[in-house]
């Protein structure tokens, strides 16, 4: 039986959130050829890659 500690469960929905923005945010910047927009979701990416890595319970 595992038992979720509540910190982890936030810790998980903020990579699972970066991780699904990330590649919608680099799509909208590609469709509307705006570089700010894909260097965000590639910032997001690297940051939802940075906490999981970090984070591991």
């Amino acid at each position: 039986m595992t038992d979720d500690w509540l910190p982890d469960r936030g810790i998980r929905r903020t990579v699972r959130a970066l991780g699904a923005a990330g590649p919608t945010v680099i799509a909208t910047g590609a469709a509307l050829e705006a570089m700010w927009l894909l260097g965000l979701g590639v910032w997001g990416i690297i940051a939802a890659m940075g906490i999981e890595i970090v984070y591991r319970p």
